[in-house]
């Protein structure tokens, strides 16, 4: 992590921990497009604002995500809920991307949940279905990390946080995610190519904010939420509205399954 981005990250904790009134958080989650409904199932919301009023942060600008953090209080503890995300596609680099992850961590998160909407790959993993991300594929070619700091992206997903998911849910399948930048949907050619590498998922988020986190040692979780069949493989052309309306017919189980992971925690 540059010297800059890292100062920034904990000048925006400061500012969090000044308006939140809470002094450490031990999970933080990324709501994923359609995903931000689930957050109200997490626990009693604190504080809440607009994400730019924190240094460092910009407004998504991504239908379907919103442009708040909130602290909430949950059985578990506090967690730190951002209800949307910037994407690389966005144009603002690396470093913003992740401002949210690296905030959290400097806020004192040592687990990063996040979930994301993604096509699937795979027949056997339907729209309107929870996944758990086993590894990732990246197909962005950036990371947010600068010089020689190398980090093992072994576990990249916690073997131990997708444990404690299939206690919420023990039918919970897995897959392997593929992060492309977007804006525009893959094409047939592209998914072909995507299934011979091995992946189950396709998506243009999470792997920059997975590897800032495992970057800073905390732990990560992450759930994709099945909103399409990925190019070529369906019948109906590709929209960013029935994104939505996937997640948002999906709110309230995978709304159960967070409050149920963060349970555990």
């Amino acid at each position: 992590m540059s010297t800059k981005a890292h100062e920034r990250a904990r000048e925006a904790a400061d500012e969090l921990r000044s308006r939140t009134g809470v002094d450490s958080y031990g999970t933080a989650l990324v709501m994923g497009s359609g995903w931000a409904p689930a957050a109200d199932m997490l626990g009693s919301a604190g504080s809440e604002f607009e994400v730019d009023e924190l240094p460092g942060f910009l407004a998504p600008t991504v239908q379907g995500h919103h442009s708040r953090v909130r602290s909430v209080r949950a059985a578990g503890g506090d967690l730190l809920v951002f209800l949307g995300r910037t994407h690389l596609y966005e144009g603002n680099g690396t470093d913003s991307v992740v401002h949210g992850v690296r905030t959290a961590v400097a806020a004192g998160a040592t687990r990063i949940i996040l979930t994301n909407a993604a096509g699937s790959l795979n027949a056997d993993l339907h729209p309107g279905r929870p996944v758990l991300i086993s590894d990732h594929i990246n197909l962005t070619g950036r990371s947010p990390i600068v010089g020689a700091d190398f980090v093992d992206l072994t576990d990249a997903y916690s073997p131990d946080l997708r444990g404690i998911a299939r206690q919420v849910d023990p039918s919970l399948p897995e897959g392997v995610y593929a992060a492309m930048t977007g804006p525009h949907f893959e094409t047939p050619a592209e998914i072909r190519m995507l299934r011979t590498m091995g992946a189950d998922l396709v998506g243009m988020s999470t792997v920059l904010e997975t590897i800032a986190a495992r970057e800073l040692g905390a732990s990560v979780l992450g759930v994709s939420l099945v909103t399409n069949v990925a190019a070529g493989l369906g019948s109906e052309p590709l929209d960013h509205e029935e994104v939505l309306e996937t997640g948002r017919g999906a709110a309230d189980d995978v709304g159960r399954l967070l409050a149920g992971i963060v349970e555990r925690l």
